[in-house]
């Protein structure tokens, strides 16, 4: 019986990765550098470490990765400050039905804290959560098991009495891995059929997992 759902946050809790593309396509072309989103999806979901790697082989160990990152942090920030930051249609309505049932909620996400914290106070989705683990906060980051592992513990539940939410391979990898029944949201990438038959279902959006949960496909 499930207990606690574990979020994750850039792609399925907040429509954010197309964004995050835009600004690397920008800092990118300021280098005379193409980015091409193929190369993007792959990136989805996995540490920074990991990113970093994918960069310097892609564009050579003088790519100033860690510029263009906070160039694109920056970018991102202003738009979410612009427009607001863009919440994935049905979030707040699963979030209602889950706290209204007495469910668990934890956001297991690669992204540091003090994003974390800043995009919960500008959402105002706090009160619906019970906790949170980020990538700053774990050794390895997905798809290693680790953050999963350590959400549970954090909330007090079982792994076989949570379910994970994920858009992305590597997080799928992840719960996975950690014994933890999965339910897969794609945003920019449909996972590959190896990826998709670890999960226990891949739903079109998070309004369709609100259904699972209300007509008790999802115990």
């Amino acid at each position: 019986m499930t207990k606690a759902v574990i979020f994750d946050m850039d792609g399925l809790m907040i429509d954010s990765e197309r964004v995050t593309y835009e600004g690397y396509v920008k800092e990118c072309g300021k280098l005379g550098l193409e980015m091409d989103v193929e190369f993007y999806i792959k990136t989805l979901g996995l540490p920074l470490p990991t990113v970093f790697k994918m960069y310097y082989k892609k564009y050579g160990k003088s790519f100033p990765m860690e510029q263009v990152l906070e160039q694109v942090h920056q970018y991102i920030d202003d738009r979410f400050q612009r427009k607001g930051v863009p919440v994935k249609r049905g979030l707040e309505d699963l979030l209602k039905y889950l706290k209204d049932r007495g469910y668990k909620t934890v956001i297991a996400t690669s992204s540091n804290r003090d994003r974390v914290d800043r995009i919960l106070d500008q959402t105002g989705l706090r009160e619906y959560f019970d906790d949170s683990v980020c990538g700053d906060e774990v050794k390895k980051g997905k798809p290693n098991p680790e953050i999963f592992v350590k959400a549970c513990k954090k909330i007090g539940v079982k792994r076989k009495e949570a379910l994970v939410l994920e858009d992305s391979e590597a997080g799928i990898k992840a719960a996975h891995s950690a014994r933890i029944p999965v339910v897969c949201v794609p945003d920019m990438k449909y996972p590959a059929l190896k990826y998709s038959n670890m999960t226990r279902c891949v739903a079109r959006s998070l309004e369709a997992v609100l259904e699972l949960f209300q007509y008790g496909r999802l115990p």
